[in-house]
């Protein structure tokens, strides 16, 4: 589930979900003429936590900036989509050395290009940027995936496992925060 608050956004995954999501974000990063939608919004809702009044759910779509395309034209593509066709694409693993090889510092010079911008358009979530930093933040759902299972039994008086994509990480640019919490209830 995906959710605007207006000022940030909250994603609440199970396991599987957070690591479909970061496949999904890894192949936004290896294919960069690849329009990824994800349709989140007929999900249920996390059982511990019902989004508030005047929030709404959101779909999600990743692409690459150079693709150029209008979330404006959104509505007319969506409404041509059928069922689709089941693909299988080989995605590189995740690399633990990878993250130890993020320039941290040069996401905060005013030269970096490779941020996430946002559109919102037709209940729609757009997050367009660079292959880079759809690799680099990848990393962000994996964790939840691995570590938020675990982690929330362990800790019954706190279980909150969460990650996020920061105002202050240097990569979005025209962009809200990402909330990512691990859930392991949801409403039916």
């Amino acid at each position: 589930m995906l959710i605007d608050h207006d000022r940030h956004l909250d994603a609440y995954l199970d396991q599987d979900a957070a690591r479909r999501i970061g496949g999904l974000w890894t192949l936004a990063a290896s294919s960069p003429r690849s329009l990824v939608h994800l349709p989140m919004r007929a999900n249920p809702a996390p059982f511990r936590e019902l989004p508030e009044v005047g929030t709404r759910q959101l779909d999600l779509v990743l692409l690459h900036h150079s693709l150029q395309f209008a979330p404006s034209r959104w509505k007319e593509v969506r409404g041509r989509l059928g069922p689709g066709r089941p693909r299988t694409v080989t995605l590189p693993d995740p690399d633990p050395a990878d993250e130890a090889a993020i320039d941290h510092e040069a996401r905060h010079y005013r030269e970096n290009r490779d941020l996430f911008h946002q559109h919102l358009h037709a209940e729609t979530l757009f997050m367009t940027g660079s292959a880079k930093v759809f690799g680099e933040t990848a990393r962000h759902f994996l964790s939840v995936a691995r570590n938020g299972p675990g982690y929330v039994p362990v800790h019954p008086s706190y279980p909150h496992f969460c990650t996020e994509l920061h105002s202050n990480d240097g990569v979005l640019g025209d962009a809200r925060e990402i909330h990512i919490e691990y859930c392991d209830q949801w409403d039916s």
